[in-house]
């Protein structure tokens, strides 16, 4: 039976090691510390995506590990939908805040106030992230960009370098993928190009959260159980709001659920839970058999192939 206790203790050790030999989780940081240091070291203007989910969250956490005692030589860019959860948008504020951080936000709603994209049917905005993502990149001249994505949660991500080249139009295409032998990433990009890069590809959810608990950091009340008024869609517990939801016949009610990922809370959904503390949280996640996206992400449920179409798009 997997408990929390043992889930730490095969996190923390690696039995017949030698006392020099890192842990899993060690391992795993001393990773993207080498990633985030190697980006300053080529790039000129690097961003850090940050959104106030756990996999942002943990890659500040890690960017401010690489460059410890000094400030991170990065900003922070979030693609604000202004269909995000209240909780996440009050932690991410707080949090540039408290480490003095520079962030750059690109609003979905004002792309839609001025009509250069129209609300989807569904009142999904996920998909509408592309342009001003895009956009913004452009205008801010950032040529790295890093994202929280990790190749365990969906098979598009699976294909992708911990470097991704993206052309002038931000568009990824897959043959253009570069070799990534003995950790040797190759940043050269030509005017207009930038580089996507991701600390956490090698990591799966469950070392996200161990890490999480062995750090102690800090995260939006949302992803632990709460009594929340959620309905049910196409097998998902969405949360009530301005974006469309509930739609007739579709019944609002009270449960204790938390979430798994955040996103726009019109395609992201809550799982049943009592899951209330970190230990609890580990020992549900290590359980589970389907990842974050596959179980409570309908923008990924469009078609087969969605996350790539909206990769080659432009987007993470």
């Amino acid at each position: 039976m997997t408990t929390a206790a043992t889930v730490h203790e095969a996190a923390g050790n690696s039995e017949g090691a030698g006392p020099y030999a890192l842990s899993h989780l060690d391992a795993l940081e001393s990773e993207a510390v080498h990633i985030f240091r190697e980006v300053a070291g080529e790039f000129e203007r690097p961003v850090i995506l940050f959104s106030g989910g756990k996999d942002s969250i943990v890659m500040l956490h890690l960017a401010l590990k690489a460059f410890a005692p000094a400030a991170i030589p990065f900003s922070l860019l979030h693609v604000d939908t202004g269909h995000n959860f209240p909780e996440v948008l009050e932690y991410r504020d707080r949090t540039v805040e408290k480490h003095n951080l520079r962030l750059h936000v690109a609003s979905v709603q004002d792309y839609i106030d001025r009509g250069v994209l129209k609300e989807r049917p569904d009142g999904t905005r996920n998909p509408l992230q592309t342009l001003p993502l895009t956009e913004k990149i452009q205008s801010e001249k950032f040529d790295a960009v890093f994202g929280g994505g990790r190749r365990d949660e969906e098979k598009a991500r699976a294909k992708e370098r911990v470097f991704s080249l993206r052309d002038e139009f931000s568009q990824w295409d897959p043959r253009r993928q570069r070799p990534e032998l003995w950790n040797l990433y190759n940043g050269r990009h030509a005017p207009g190009e930038h580089v996507r890069v991701f600390p956490l590809s090698n990591w799966t959810e469950l070392d996200v959260w161990q890490y999480i608990a062995r750090e102690q950091i800090e995260l939006p009340e949302i992803y632990f159980a709460h009594e929340r008024e959620v309905f049910q869609r196409n097998g998902m517990w969405l949360t009530a709001g301005e974006w469309g939801g509930p739609k007739d016949g579709e019944t609002v009610e009270k449960r204790l659920v938390r979430y798994r990922t955040v996103g726009d809370m019109s395609c992201t959904g809550a799982v049943d839970s009592d899951a209330v503390t970190l230990d609890q949280v580990i020992t549900e996640i290590a359980a589970s058999r389907l990842t974050e996206r596959g179980a409570t992400r309908a923008d990924d449920k469009l078609s087969e192939a969605a996350m790539e179409d909206r990769k080659r798009e432009g987007y993470f």
